[in-house]
């Protein structure tokens, strides 16, 4: 066991990551996990539904299969896991369905990040109304009922839907527990609404606006606070000697013989609105702050999160870190933190478009060919996601195991002149041996996908017979230019800067053609 990396970004599963890592290190969390909330509800809940659990960007469906029983099975056998009863508890609820693979995940987790704070420290889930409820129950389970503190809403957009059963959504969930009751916390104030300040501040004097408040105090049963002043008679919230003091400074007046005194309360002095548990003044992400990314939140979100539940100098984790909006407010606030993402493409996108710092640590990505065989060894499903985002415009297939021979996915900017598809596919091995037969099936695949071409991307390079074969795949032609239909390209190849001659590829998350090589 150790302590979590600072100021550092992990490629991999963050359930991998934490278990590695010391109880009580951390202060603060943040997490907004996968999970397609626009999926149909008859979807989510179907037994044997369609589609591959997800656990990478933009792949956020969940269906029931192995890895979910699996998960299911070792709750079950788990009497003394926190969550332990909640699982047993939904599974009866929900049976095996979408719904209960991504609850069986996220336990898996919630139960690391609950070991792993302080009990000064805090967790902020960041969910919507598809699950929210469910999560709640979870966190309960792991935390206890008494260390919840809030459920947040936060107001992500203004709908224009011509949906006519339902009200539009425009709300998202965030789910605020602390480690114990001493967990950390800072009241944090937002501006004025002017409109507010107008009607309320109607008064104003030589030290600026103010407006008048009531001086009473709401229990009456307070003999040592009842006393005359200026003639009124009243249970105070002040004493007699604080009274007098604020009179003689100005503070207290009385607006008319017999009136009940009141105090000036300045705008100046106001550290402005208090925040309740509706965040409906942030607004999403617009303009420059905008990455590309479908669940980009904004940071004033997450500054706002940071501010009140930690303090400098704090350690903060975000384990589905995304495109880094929290490493990003973390490092603004003079926070300490550590961002883990299961997609090799968005820590490369935290660190070279939005902390644009290449010297920032990353740990799991391979830095040679020597740690690129290590991943292939250790961890062959996050080598095979990593080598397929070293392709420039390819992101990883939904599915990893029953994926039909494809691991990667691409779309051509152009369309071909002599194919009716934009489609490319890749398939990764990361064998240390050639084998022939799979680079053969992969033929068939793009025959079968109708794919305009593919990339058969290897740890190690291809010897000459199958580089003849590829030859006799043909070509295809686009804007005139022609391009193999088939590449054999390796890990060699990757940290040489060789690169397939590859057409233009759109950018898989935004769409836009990509420039190449390289991933921004």
């Amino acid at each position: 066991m150790t302590a979590p990396p600072v100021d550092t970004l992990c490629y991999g599963d963050c359930l991998d990551w934490m278990a590695r890592w010391d109880d009580a290190t951390v202060d603060l969390v943040y997490l907004d996990p996968p999970f397609n909330s626009n999926a149909s509800y008859n979807v989510l809940y179907a037994r044997d539904s369609a589609g591959g659990a997800q656990t990478r960007a933009f792949a956020d469906t969940w269906s029931w299969d192995a890895a979910a029983g699996e998960r299911l099975a070792r709750f079950e056998g788990g009497a003394a896991r926190p969550a332990h009863r909640a699982v047993v508890g939904l599974a009866g609820i929900l049976g095996p369905s979408g719904m209960l693979a991504y609850l069986t995940y996220m336990a898996e987790r919630l139960e690391h990040m609950h070991r792993l704070l302080k009990p000064t420290g805090s967790l902020y889930l960041h969910c919507d109304p598809t699950a929210s409820h469910y999560l709640k129950v979870l966190c309960d389970a792991v935390f206890g009922p008494e260390n919840f503190r809030n459920e947040i809403t936060w107001r992500r957009s203004n709908p224009k839907s011509l949906i006519t059963i339902n009200f539009p959504n425009c709300r998202d969930t965030i789910l605020r527990y602390g480690r114990t009751a001493d967990c950390s916390f800072n009241m944090v104030y937002a501006e004025h609404d002017p409109e507010y300040v107008k009607r309320a501040y109607t008064h104003r004097d030589t030290k600026g606006r103010y407006r008048l408040l009531p001086l009473l105090n709401p229990n009456d049963d307070r003999p040592n606070l009842t006393y005359e002043f200026l003639g009124v008679t009243r249970v105070w919230r002040w004493t007699r000697e604080r009274m007098q003091a604020a009179y003689e400074a100005g503070i207290v007046v009385q607006t008319k013989p017999g009136a009940v005194p009141q105090y000036k309360k300045y705008l100046h002095e106001s550290r402005g609105r208090t925040v309740t548990n509706d965040w409906h003044d942030i607004r999403p992400v617009a303009g420059n702050e905008e990455l590309g990314y479908p669940t980009q939140k904004p940071r004033a979100l997450l500054e706002r999160i940071i501010a009140s539940s930690s303090n400098e100098g704090d350690l903060v984790l975000d384990p589905f870190c995304g495109c880094g909006t929290t490493v990003d407010a973390a490092r603004r606030l003079k926070r300490r933190w550590c961002g883990i993402d299961i997609s090799a493409f968005a820590v490369e996108l935290v660190r070279e478009r939005r902390l644009k710092d290449p010297a920032i640590p990353t740990l799991g990505i391979p830095a040679d060919l020597v740690g690129a065989r290590k991943l292939a060894a250790e961890q062959p499903f996050a080598f095979e996601s990593w080598a397929v985002t070293r392709l420039p415009g390819f992101a990883p297939n939904n599915r990893q195991r029953g994926d039909g021979g494809v691991d990667g996915r691409a779309t051509l900017a152009v369309a071909p002149d002599d194919a009716d598809s934009r489609l490319a596919l890749a398939q990764v091995k990361g064998s240390r041996s050639f084998n022939l037969s799979h680079f053969r099936d992969f033929r068939h695949v793009l025959e079968r996908e109708r794919a305009a071409l593919g990339c058969f991307v290897t740890l190690e390079p291809a010897p000459p017979r199958p580089r003849a074969d590829a030859k006799t795949a043909g070509r295809v032609h686009v804007e005139g230019q022609p391009y193999d239909r088939l590449h054999l390209w390796s890990m060699t190849d990757y940290f040489d800067r060789r690169w397939p001659v590859l057409p233009v590829m759109t950018d898989p998350y935004s769409g836009r053609p990509l420039n190449q090589p390289g991933l921004f």
